[in-house]
């Protein structure tokens, strides 16, 4: 009997925190990698994650599972510009440079747009489709919701107008930012306010919010990582906009 308790705990906790690495096509035909975490049913509100410069998905190891924990079902993406982070090796940017595809931030957005799509066939019941940006990501999140109409929420690490040494505009995203009515999360270190404030400033919802530590605080999704001082403030913010959705 205490075996067999034992194997039905393990079986649960499996299915709470089940990861499963999965891939797909993104709209010009590269192979993305993406791990898909999903303990909840499918009607439940879905959160795509993306992550910062020269990372992968690994930057949401610890976050994705916390983020099952409060009702949400994920998929962290590795899209074409990055690297690695926690072990985790980049296997779209792997294909990307061996294809001699581009990898810069731009680059990425294709991934971003397509993984959505992805996500949209896939889980057509999902409540909400929420997107999520870390750094470079984050800024690309905030510019595509403004130019989809199918985002239901934006949360964003660390954004700013990254991409003017890529060809665009200085305000990429702050023309974009200014057609999203849906509820918007921007967050970053203390010291970065300066990049984002104007974008945050012409986003016209009124359910949008923003959150800075009184210390020095962390750049992009890593912020939430427990090895950081202030990540219960992160969470805390995030939480809570998370409930109001």
């Amino acid at each position: 009997m205490k075996n067999l308790i034992v194997i039905v705990f393990a079986l649960l906790s499996f299915q709470v925190f089940s990861q499963n690495k999965i891939t797909f096509k993104a709209s010009d035909g590269l192979e993305i990698t993406a791990d898909l975490y999903v303990s909840n049913p499918a009607e439940n509100s879905f959160i795509i994650l993306f992550h910062q410069a020269r990372w992968s998905r690994g930057e949401y190891l610890e976050i994705a599972p916390k983020l099952n924990k409060l009702g949400f079902n994920c998929l962290a993406v590795d899209q074409r510009s990055g690297g690695e982070v926690n072990n985790i090796i980049n296997e779209t940017h792997q294909r990307a440079e061996k294809q001699k595809l581009g990898t810069t931030y731009i680059d990425a957005e294709v991934d971003i747009n397509s993984a959505i799509d992805f996500i949209k066939k896939e889980y057509p019941k999902a409540k909400k489709l929420i997107i999520w940006g870390s750094s470079y990501s984050s800024a690309l999140v905030i510019k595509i919701a403004g130019d989809r109409n199918d985002i239901d929420a934006v949360l964003s690490f660390a954004p700013g107008e990254y991409f003017d040494d890529l060809g665009k505009p200085t305000d990429y995203v702050t023309q974009s930012a200014k057609n999203i009515v849906e509820p918007v999360f921007i967050t970053s270190a203390k010291e970065e306010k300066s990049n984002w404030w104007n974008i945050y400033q012409v986003i016209p919802s009124i359910g949008k919010a923003n959150f800075l530590p009184e210390t020095e605080g962390q750049h992009g999704s890593r912020s939430l990582w427990e090895k950081f001082p202030e990540h219960k403030l992160y969470w805390e913010a995030v939480t809570a906009f998370l409930n109001r959705l």
